[in-house]
């Protein structure tokens, strides 16, 4: 079995050493299995020192620069050999007991993909509410976060990997499309939720609660409008860090 993680990276100089040595030390959970791994880091046009803290770190680094996040996904996707792909931000970090769960379920044919439950490394009443009610709505309804997802190389690549003229929100969209191919093939997508994968709270305080809700109420309002439209998107696409 050979695992490919790929992390999409905008300027993440401040964060991503801790995620890549956190990375490294939780895929003991697939080298003991005489697993092979490799390591993707898809750097999409920083201008900061991303590329050579991956480099530095032994990842393989790859450039995207379409400064979008579906693209640098996929871009880092299309460069990986692995069996399984686990796609992880770059602000986030796994921990080994995460690692042994997936590891599990990659060895369950039956399992087509799969994510986790998410926790974050601050408290934040606003962020506390709404991680609680994406961790039951992603239970419940076996929706994929973005910031931790494994899946079959081949079953990504089949359904055409995450969808370049969505901005956010492209884990949905990829999540529908895998469900249809799991139905077909008897086979389902499981989300964790023993160990959540730990996630940086930094939006929360880089942006107001006004400028956060404003954006989720347009969503919701305006789906495809507001995914669809960089600007609408600002959360990830202003550079704020």
């Amino acid at each position: 079995m050979r695992i490919s993680i790929v992390i999409p990276a905008y300027n993440e100089q401040q964060l991503l050493g801790g995620t890549l040595e956190a990375v490294q030390k939780a895929a003991h959970a697939f080298t003991r299995r005489s697993w092979q791994t490799e390591l993707i880091v898809c750097d999409n046009n920083s201008t900061d020192a991303t590329a050579g803290i991956a480099a530095a770190a032994g990842a393989t680094v790859v450039h995207e620069p379409v400064r979008q996040i579906a693209r640098a996904r996929n871009r880092g996707a299309r460069a990986a050999t692995g069996d399984w792909l686990v796609f992880l931000d770059a602000d986030s970090q796994p921990d080994t007991p995460l690692f042994e769960d997936v590891a599990r379920h990659m060895n369950d044919p039956g399992v087509l993909a799969g994510g986790s439950t998410l926790r974050m490394d601050t408290n934040h009443w606003l962020g506390q509410c709404a991680l609680a009610c994406w961790n039951l709505a992603s239970r419940c309804g076996k929706w994929l976060a973005g910031a931790f997802i494994f899946v079959r190389a081949e079953a990504f690549h089949t359904v055409g990997g995450f969808n370049e003229d969505l901005y956010a929100a492209e884990e949905i969209d990829l999540t529908r499309r895998l469900r249809t191919l799991a139905r077909t093939r008897h086979q389902r997508i499981v989300i964790l939720h023993r160990h959540p994968l730990l996630t940086s709270a930094r939006k929360l305080h880089l942006y107001t609660p006004a400028e956060l809700l404003r954006f989720w109420l347009r969503a919701a309002c305006h789906h495809r409008q507001t995914v669809t439209d960089r600007k609408a998107c600002f959360l990830w696409y202003d550079g704020r860090r």
